[in-house]
This record gives structure tokens, C-alpha cells and sequence, in this order.
């Protein structure tokens, strides 16, 4: 039998083990990760072979372009396989950078360290030759990037041909691009017989989105069944820099709506008739903060509605300087019967 002294001896040492493993896991799990504001893993678990589709390896030891306006410090391999641990990836495509024009040199080093589980897709333009496509097929490139946000290596131009020599060996076309020439070069898309793969949401501006005309021009491509769009770089979607055409509705509706005594304040509580009989009443007087402080009698034009037809969306004479036909109307009316009811005590 074992003694008493010894079971529990040999289940405390099992729960300290325990608990260190347990605080050196999560330890891991919150590494600091360079490039990488966060620390700890992400709460919903990547599914098996989940795939980062979008990333660039920065090292200075190959060459940068001379035309290149993007020049970070290094970013590499081991760093990039630190990040990959904690969020679960296991695939990923490796994308060359424009700081490196058509040097693909980077990219292809970063695959071969990375492993089986990398793809990459490089730049170049039209004199590239088909024994250097063949060389970067059997080295796991399997598209092209045109990122035309900046000029750069690429152009408009060169992306009919080179769609054309791309899709004989397999590949896509990867287009980072603003929405407004998304829109210009729309029918250039449709005639594009490799499959596109936009950039970056294809860079629809958030306050637009689906109103966007480059959002339904890029839905023609999709319905057309070779188009995809990356769902990453989600921080560099911009705010349109024209904001989108507004209603005169929508223009005279405030965007917060205030209590119901600054309505009833704009449209009355300011406007104040000239005394020109002890019978005329200021309107501020019964109206104050747009409730009725005297008889009911005033009750009938110090409730005027929210929103009036004679000015969609706001009180009626809010900013004009001028009372509504229908406040004068009912003021008028008021005025008139306290003064018949006036007379009529005088008489009697």
C-alpha cells in the first residue's frame, strides 16, 4: 500500500508541475510578437490549414528600388513565424512589396524559409521573359501584383498582356488600385481572361461602401466567376474624399436630435411680434421653453409639432428669421378671440 504522506506528497508535486506548465503556455501565448500591438491569441480558433492571404517580408539585405517611396526596417521570416504561431495560421502567401520594384529576390528567399506551406505572388512587368515565369512557377509563385495606389514598376498598360502570358501558366492578377480607377479601367477587367484578386477590400471607402460605384463594378466581376477580394488591410480603408451626395432631406435633418423644449424654443420661444396693443402677447412670454406658463387659451399655438410640412425634416422658421404662415395663422386666431372675449366682458 502506499502511505498516506506519500500520495499526497506525489499529488502536490503533480499540481505544482501543473500550474508551471500551465503559466508557461500562457507566457507563450502572450508573446510580444514585432509589428504586433496585441499580445495575447485571438479568442476564436483558426480552423486547419487556415490561411494568412496577404503579408511582405522587409530585409535589408536585397536591394530596394530606386523609384521606391515605401522603405520599412526589416520584417522578417522569424518574426512573421512568431505572429503565425499565436493567431494559428499555418499557410500563407507572401506578397511582394512595391519597395522592391521588380526584384522578387525577397520574397522568394522568405518562401524557401518559411516552407511547402508558402505561395508567393511577385511583380514584374512586360519584358519579363517566359523562362523566368517557368522559374518563379516551380519556386511556388502563383500570381502577379499590379499596385497602381503609386506609381511604381506597373501600369495600367501593362495589365492586358501580362493577364494574357499569366494565365497560360495558371496564375492570377492581384490589383491594388483606388475604387475611382476601378471604376475607369472596369471594362479592361471584364475582358481580362486570368482571374483577379482585389487588394485590400479593393479599397471601397466606409462611409460610401455598397453605394460606391467601384463596389458595383467589382460585383460584375465576381458574378462574372474568376474575380476574389481579400479581406485584409482592413485599416487602410479610407473615408471617400467626397462625401456622398446628401437629400435635401437628409441635409435639413440634425444629426442629433434635441430635447423637444429646444424644438419648441428654435420655432417660437424667439420669435417675438411687436407690441402694438396691449391685446398683442409676446410669444416668449406664454411659450417659454416651448410649454405653455399662462391659460389654456395659448395652449393651441405653443404645441406646434416637431416637424412641420412647410420644411421637411425640421420645425418650421428654425434659422429663416421668418414665423410660418401656419404660427401666424393660429396666433392670429388666438389674439383675435381673447379680444372678442375682452369686448363681450366690457359690454356685459
Amino acid at each position: 500500500m502506499i502511505a498516506r504522506r506519500t500520495l499526497l506528497k506525489g499529488v502536490s508535486c503533480a499540481a505544482m508541475s501543473a500550474a508551471v506548465s500551465g503559466i508557461s503556455v500562457r507566457s507563450s501565448e502572450a508573446q510580444q510578437v514585432p509589428y504586433s500591438s496585441g499580445t495575447e491569441a485571438p479568442k476564436l480558433k483558426a480552423p486547419a490549414n487556415a490561411c494568412d492571404c496577404h503579408m511582405h517580408i522587409y530585409d535589408s539585405r536585397f536591394p530596394v528600388a530606386a523609384n521606391a517611396t515605401l522603405r520599412p526596417p526589416d520584417a522578417l521570416v522569424p518574426d512573421y513565424k512568431l505572429l503565425q504561431k499565436r493567431i494559428g495560421t499555418t499557410r500563407n502567401v507572401v506578397v511582394t512589396p512595391s519597395t522592391y520594384g521588380t526584384d522578387n529576390s525577397a520574397t522568394l528567399d522568405a518562401m524557401a524559409k518559411i516552407g511547402p506551406s508558402a505561395r508567393g505572388v511577385a511583380v514584374v512587368d512586360t519584358s519579363v521573359s517566359d523562362a523566368e515565369l517557368k522559374r518563379l512557377n516551380d519556386l511556388g509563385v502563383r500570381g502577379i501584383r499590379f499596385n497602381l495606389v503609386q506609381a511604381g514598376a506597373t501600369t495600367v498598360e501593362m495589365l492586358e498582356p501580362l493577364s494574357k502570358r499569366v494565365n497560360d501558366v495558371g496564375w492570377h492578377v492581384q490589383l491594388n488600385l483606388k475604387p475611382e480607377l476601378l471604376v475607369q479601367i472596369e471594362d479592361l477587367l471584364l475582358r481580362s481572361p486570368s482571374a483577379l484578386v482585389f487588394d485590400h477590400l479593393a479599397h471601397i471607402p466606409r462611409d460610401v461602401g455598397v453605394e460606391h460605384p467601384a463596389f458595383k463594378a467589382m460585383r460584375k466581376l465576381i458574378d462574372k466567376g474568376h474575380t476574389w477580394v481579400k479581406l485584409s488591410g482592413a485599416i487602410r480603408i479610407r473615408r471617400s474624399a467626397r462625401r456622398p451626395t446628401r437629400t435635401r432631406r437628409q441635409l435639413r435633418t440634425p444629426t442629433s436630435r434635441p430635447r423637444p423644449s429646444a424644438w419648441y424654443g428654435a420655432a417660437i420661444g424667439r420669435i417675438r411680434p411687436r407690441r402694438t396693443s396691449p391685446t398683442t402677447l409676446s410669444s416668449s412670454t406664454f411659450c417659454r421653453n416651448g410649454l405653455p406658463t399662462r391659460p389654456p387659451a395659448t395652449a393651441s399655438w405653443c404645441r406646434i409639432p416637431k416637424r412641420s410640412t412647410a420644411s421637411a425634416g425640421r420645425p418650421s422658421g428654425v434659422g429663416t428669421g421668418v414665423v410660418p404662415e401656419r404660427i401666424r395663422a393660429q396666433r392670429t386666431a388666438v389674439l383675435t378671440r381673447r379680444a372678442s372675449e375682452k369686448v363681450a366682458t366690457h359690454r356685459s
